[in-house]
């Protein structure tokens, strides 16, 4: 059987953020469709860099820990 973890705080942040994005996306695409594809790349971007700047997480030593 799989245990599915919780969501973390910092998970709802990005989810609500995404789904922000998503509609800004879809307004600007009613308006003009090209538009819309720049600027979801240009955030793509954004989005990506953001998250590979982020320092990797370290994991404590204890039980079960290899070494």
């Amino acid at each position: 059987m799989v245990k599915i973890a919780r969501p973390t705080r910092g998970a709802w942040l990005l989810a609500v953020e995404a789904a922000f994005v998503v509609l800004f996306l879809v307004g600007v695409a009613m308006l003009h469709v090209p538009a819309s594809l720049m600027l979801g790349g240009v955030l793509g971007v954004v989005a990506t860099e953001r998250e590979m700047s982020r320092p990797a997480g370290v994991q404590r030593r204890g039980r079960g820990a290899e070494g």
